[in-house]
Formats: structure tokens, sequence, C-alpha cells
């Protein structure tokens, strides 16, 4: 075998494990591999011009933030598994009454900073039932009021995102997106982090913007006519007898809209809508 066809199958070998590892991380067939590029708009429901990064709790908020600019201790994948997100492993204690949970040592903020145990620990403060702790300054102890088998299960949730310590309700988060502009209730744009530890295996659009519609026949309207790609939607009867529209889960009882134009993993999870609030960093344009 010569040198020059030996180098090629080892580029080859790479080529398959790294299209292999992007494939499980993605949940798609060879066959859509995700590419990227465009602006993912969405138009959702629940915002509030009282809205901001410390307050609000409907869809618009929860998506920005855990669909978009914040992350989460861990994460529920759409195929239901839990998986770590800001944290790379956890052990339970004392029958579940306490928590350790190692994190990920290459993550920074949308200014710069890096996170540490500190940030959690910022966070926590707000997460109620317990006293969260730093053993070192990629660790963290919780130490709960009550024993909880499936606390990693909970940190998962879209009111445990983690924020700067020294950035409290700023909108600086180490998600896959950064804020470029945020008027409450109203609307949002944001830009991808290309230097994101996940990148390469999610979010794949260049840009994501959200806009307040709080009518649902309005939202329906704003799809059927492609001025958004996305929509949280309940009235099947709202995008009737439009084709390059789908109705998900099904049209019985969907949960949002989604144009033809935008593609999707295997695995979709309808935990909450919009692929449990992460359709940015999960969908592609086809």
């Amino acid at each position: 075998m010569s040198g020059r066809s030996s180098l090629m199958d080892r580029r080859a070998l790479f080529s398959s494990a790294a299209a292999a590892t992007l494939l499980a991380a993605t949940g798609v067939s060879a066959a859509v591999l995700p590419k990227r590029g465009g602006r993912l708009r969405m138009a959702l429901s629940g915002a509030s011009r009282g809205d901001s990064w410390l307050r609000g709790d409907g869809l618009f908020m929860q998506v920005a933030r855990q669909g978009l600019v914040f992350d989460t201790l861990t994460e529920v994948a759409a195929d239901g598994t839990l998986r770590g997100e800001l944290a790379t492993g956890w052990r339970a204690l004392d029958n579940g009454h306490r928590w350790v949970f190692d994190l990920r040592q290459d993550v920074t903020f949308h200014d710069g900073r890096p996170f540490t145990a500190a940030d959690v620990i910022a966070s926590a403060a707000g997460f109620g039932g317990g006293q969260v702790d730093a053993i070192g300054r990629y660790q963290v102890s919780f130490l709960l009021d009550r024993a909880d088998i499936g606390f990693p299960m909970r940190l998962a949730q879209p009111e445990f995102y983690i924020s700067p310590a020294h950035a409290l309700g700023e909108g600086i988060g180490t998600g896959l997106y950064r804020v470029k502009s945020f008027t409450p209730g109203q609307r949002l744009l944001t830009e991808r982090v290309t230097t994101h530890y996940k990148d390469g295996v999610a979010g794949w659009f260049d840009e994501v913007e959200l806009t307040s519609i709080p009518a649902e026949p309005v939202r329906g309207q704003a799809i059927a006519e492609y001025l958004v790609d996305a929509v949280d939607l309940k009235d099947a009867r709202l995008v009737s007898g439009i084709e390059d529209v789908r109705l998900q889960p099904n049209r019985r009882q969907p949960a949002h809209a989604v144009s033809a134009s935008v593609a999707q993993p295997a695995k979709v999870s309808h935990l909450r809508p919009l692929d449990n609030l992460r359709a940015a960093e999960r969908w592609w344009f086809a």
C-alpha cells in the first residue's frame, strides 16, 4: 500500500467516525445530514411587556432562555434520555439527599468570561429547596431538603437555566445563540455562537428570531403566508389544506406547526412544544 493510499484510508476512516458521532448526537439518518445557514423565524404566544431575563414564564421566554441563550446542567434528549449539558456527570449520595455534579471546563459565556461553579451557585439561589456549595472550580454539591432521586432530570427543566454570577438577569448565557436585540413582549433576535462547545452537533441556523403574536389565528395566518417558519398552534383548522405546513405531533392534537422548509431529526421530542423548546438547536433548513 502506498503512503498516499494509506493517508486517504485514514482520512476516510476519520470522516466516517466523525459522521457517526454527528449522527448519534443529532439523531438523524445519513441521508439528511444537517446543514448550516439561514434565519429561523418563530411566532410564539405567552410573551408580556413585563418579561425580562429574570421574569416571565410564558412559551416565548421559555424558548428564549432554554432553547437559545442559556444552558441547563442537564438536558432531555429527543428520545427521552437524560444527558449532561453544562454538567458532564453526577452522582447521588445519602440516598438522594445530596448530589454532586461535575461541570464542563470548556465553556464561556457570551461576554467571554469562563463558566465555573460560582455561576451554578449564583443561579441556584433561585432554584429553592436546598444548599449549593462549590467543590473546587468545576464541581458543585446540592444538599436537598428532602431526598429526590429524580433531581438530575428536574434540573433539565427550563426554569433551572444557568446565568453568569457577574451578570445575573442581563441576557448573557452559555447557549448556542447570543442576543443581538431584545424588546420585551415583542421580539428577540439572536445569532449563533460559532465557538460554542456544541458546534458541529447542534445549532444550525445563523440567526433565530422570536416574534410575539398573542392571537392564535394570527399566528396561523403568519405561517400560512410564509412570514414565519414555526408557530405554536392547537387549532388545526387554521392551516387546513396548506400542504407545506406540518402539524406536530399530529393533526388531531397539534402543539405547533412547522414549515416544510424546516428539516428535523428522525426523533423529535414532544414533552413541550417545538422539540421540547429546543427547535433552534436541533432543526435546520432543508
